[in-house]
């Protein structure tokens, strides 16, 4: 069939019916350096297939492969050993399709893969019910804060200054739209997290205090007195993981008394993949449910009581109406959800203990090893696989002369917070199974002889 474009007359009738007198119109909260005015000029208009894959080879090429240096990136996103198992697996015929499985009849290996992915997600959290997954982190935290609103009928939302920037501007981005308050600070390169700050500012108008575990900077506190406190004044607690490989060796935040807690799954079954796509996590008290997000999978019995599964408290507005509705998510990350599910199903929770136990210990052995190159500083009294180092100068040029080393040595405060000069010298690094020895002694002599 031929592609009938929309006729003058036809564009304009529909700008009228939303208001609209350009088409322009409709793109105004996109920055004006961001448009497009025309064709990209540095690009050819055409070329050949072959040249065209030859081109982009060359292209790729130029990139530092995770897997074929030391690697020491993370502040959200973790490079972690994921078993061939899992690609193998999540390719069967059973979970033909990521979609969402609307109709339960000819989804039922799905189905029944989300209802054990919740289950795992709950207990890992250690809330009483987690939802069938969100596109990722940042936006999962985002849903939770409209969700406290929800439920306390207010409008300001404390956001710790551990929180990762990415979240935040996530948050601050959708809050444009909705009204909330966003009060935010960024954090001090120092051991002290914000817990006593934040419990000091806790009033009426509170609605939920979002705080990071472990924080950007790998720094992590007991989240219990911060959780009474919220909760005292009608407020909730809504706790952030980036990294879930950390609930193997540390308590998890439901245990501490975080009313909703949600993270990034991307640990656990899948790889960077150039920033996504990730899997959100969504968790919170039974008490809750029904605000929750998304929507969840239940066990039911059919006509001959067989055992089954379904969807249920779908309280998004495909299923109910839009006002009525808890969120616009209309489908969920279901592929990366099953990766997530079959990592943790060949773990288990003593493989997932020792995992975060070798994490642990080889981030232990990156930091003392750093803390030895002359000028530099580590800021944490404790950590998981994460922490933070302040260097005599400033991170992003230091990064990139490792890069030039071959080594991916951290990411720079700097780049996280371009507005923030106080934070240029601080650098993140992440250390998990993946890092050997060799590549910890490789990267304190390439920083030594950057810092020299």
């Amino acid at each position: 069939m031929r592609y009938l474009p929309l006729n003058t007359n036809d564009r304009q009738a529909m700008l009228a019916t939303i208001g609209a007198a350009t088409i322009d119109e409709l793109f105004v909260d996109i920055p004006e350096a961001a448009r497009l005015t025309g064709p990209i000029h540095d690009l050819p208009m055409h070329a050949p297939e072959m040249m065209v894959e030859r081109h982009l080879k060359a292209l790729a090429s130029q990139n530092l492969v995770a897997g074929e240096v030391p690697f020491f990136m993370g502040a959200g996103a973790y490079r972690h050993h994921v078993p061939a198992s899992v690609d193998h697996l999540i390719q069967r015929g059973e979970f033909l399709t990521a979609y969402t499985p609307y109709q339960p009849e000819i989804a039922q290996g799905t189905l029944q893969m989300l209802f054990e992915f919740q289950t795992q997600v709950a207990r890992l959290l250690g809330c009483d019910v987690a939802n069938a997954s969100m596109y990722d982190g940042s936006t999962a935290c985002w849903e939770a804060i409209t969700m406290a609103r929800r439920i306390t009928k207010r409008a300001t939302a404390l956001l710790s200054s551990g929180l990762h920037p990415h979240y935040v501007s996530v948050a601050k981005t959708m809050a444009r739209f909705t009204g909330d308050v966003l009060e935010h600070a960024a954090p001090g390169l120092d051991a002290a997290t914000d817990i006593a700050d934040l419990i000091g500012r806790i009033d009426k108008d509170t609605s939920c205090v979002v705080v990071q575990y472990p924080d950007i900077l790998g720094r992590i506190d007991d989240l219990s007195a911060l959780a009474k406190a919220a909760q005292a004044a009608g407020a909730l607690l809504i706790a952030v993981v980036t990294e879930p490989v950390a609930l193997g060796a540390i308590r998890s935040p439901g245990e501490m008394g975080a009313d909703i807690v949600v993270g990034e799954g991307q640990s656990l079954g899948v790889g960077l993949q150039f920033g996504g796509p990730y899997v959100g996590l969504f968790a919170c008290k039974q008490k809750y449910v029904r605000q929750m997000p998304g929507r969840l999978c239940g066990e039911t019995v059919d006509a001959e009581g067989k055992r089954g599964f379904v969807l249920t408290l779908s309280t998004r507005e495909q299923h109910i109406r839009r006002e009525k509705a808890t969120s616009n998510i209309c489908t969920n990350s279901g592929l990366c959800a099953l990766a997530f599910s079959v990592h943790m199903t060949l773990l288990g929770e003593q493989g997932l203990r020792q995992l975060a136990t070798l994490n642990h210990a080889m981030a232990v052995l990156a930091a003392d090893r750093l803390e030895q190159v002359p000028g530099v500083t580590l800021i944490n009294e404790s950590f998981f696989n994460e922490f933070t180092l302040v260097l005599p100068k400033d991170a992003r040029s230091v990064t990139r002369a490792l890069a030039d080393r071959r080594i991916l040595g951290g990411v720079s405060l700097g780049r996280l917070y371009p507005e923030e000069p106080d934070l240029g010298h601080g650098l993140v690094v992440a250390v998990t199974e993946t890092a050997t020895q060799q590549d910890i002694e490789e990267f304190a002599t390439a920083l030594q002889e950057v810092l020299a």
